[in-house]
């Protein structure tokens, strides 16, 4: 009995792992992508239910919420709008895609495009870009927005947050 022993420890051990694993993915349940938005209307997101598709963080707010939509129907979620701009970028129908983004100003959906963004929040991944519906001086359109985002021209770069924030 005494040689099998370290095996059965090791299997229980193993059996606990996979108990908690299970528990916890029915407890969770995230929702990463939504099908059948054949709308392509914003979709209500309940805060921490509803996981990041391009880094996989839970949404825990819509202050700088976003959603991608594809053509078919698919809808993914962002809670930074950086990273959206980030993954639409790879996908085939990032022309097609309908986008909308939670201004900040207003407390409701408006689409990419008739959003104005700020380049220096503090956003959940850093990149700096919140949304607003209303333009102040200070707000840039989003090509130019989404350009900066893929130039690497974000609060995460350190000469960029210098200068942004005057401290250059």
């Amino acid at each position: 009995m005494k040689k099998f022993m370290p095996y059965v420890i090791v299997l229980l051990l193993l059996l606990i792992i996979m108990i908690v694993f299970v528990s916890m993915a029915d407890v969770q349940k995230m929702v990463v992508v939504k099908e059948g938005n054949i709308d392509k209307l914003p979709l209500k997101i309940k805060v921490k239910h509803y996981q990041d598709s391009d880094c996989g963080m839970v949404i825990e707010s819509l202050t700088y919420a976003s959603q991608a939509i594809a053509p078919d129907g698919k809808t993914w979620f962002f809670h930074d709008i950086g990273g959206m701009v980030n993954w639409i970028s790879s996908k085939k129908f990032k022309d097609e895609a309908v986008m909308w983004v939670w201004a900040k100003d207003t407390n409701r959906w408006i689409s990419h495009n008739r959003a104005w963004y700020s380049r220096d929040d503090i956003t959940p991944m850093g990149y700096g870009f919140g949304a607003y519906e209303h333009n102040t001086k200070k707000l840039i359109d989003y090509n130019t927005m989404s350009d900066y985002m893929l130039r690497g021209e974000t609060m995460n770069n350190p000469y960029i947050r210098a200068k942004l924030l005057g401290n250059n």
